[in-house]
């Protein structure tokens, strides 16, 4: 499990990089309003705290148990897609108590989808897997799992599959969030809202 800064850095400046560099640019140009930057400050504020919500449990275990176990809620483990409907649903309200229209919050919950699920896929390369499909499937699948392995143990076809799945993934959940962001007017420049 990587430590939470390293979630949250993997989020902002790997996920949601198109935000920062927007941003970046255009306040060294000068375009840059308070409102855009607080604009920025919210949504990655959201998106990182979905990004620790696999972990969030590791509160409740310290205090209550004296562990760090941080894998079950109950029944259900934190490390799959069905927990991450908390996260939507955290992202939904958060952007509907802001913003006051449904669309813009549907799009904040699609950003912290990408979020939580970048969180897991951390999660999968350091520790060889996730309850990704709990309940349909209740053992750990790893997106990642074959790539420490070379192509000779496990032929040319089966190593190039891993790989494009693997980093398929990775450009799904980057896609997600471009798309949750351009809606925000975080592009390669930043369109200041009218």
């Amino acid at each position: 499990m990587p430590y939470p800064v390293v979630h949250v850095l993997f989020f902002v400046f790997c996920i949601s990089a198109v935000a920062v560099f927007a941003a970046g640019r255009s306040f060294f140009r000068g375009e840059l309003s308070l409102k855009g930057s607080t604009n920025l400050i919210f949504l990655l504020s959201v998106g990182s705290i979905c990004s620790l919500f696999p972990d969030i449990v590791v509160i409740h275990s310290l205090l209550v148990n004296g562990n760090m176990e941080h894998c079950w809620a109950g029944p259900i483990p934190t490390h799959s897609l069905l927990f991450s409907l908390l996260a939507v649903l955290f992202g939904i309200v958060s952007g509907y108590a802001k913003y006051r229209e449904t669309g813009r919050a549907m799009y904040l919950g699609l950003l912290a989808e990408a979020a939580f699920v970048s969180h897991l896929l951390l999660d999968d390369i350091s520790e060889g897997g996730c309850e990704y499909l709990y309940p349909l499937y209740e053992k750990k699948i790893s997106v990642f799992s074959m790539m420490d392995i070379g192509f000779r143990g496990t032929g040319i076809f089966d190593y190039l599959m891993a790989s494009f799945v693997s980093v398929f993934f990775v450009c799904s959940i980057i896609m997600m969030a471009l798309f949750a962001l351009s809606k925000y007017g975080f592009e390669l420049n930043y369109k200041d809202e009218k």
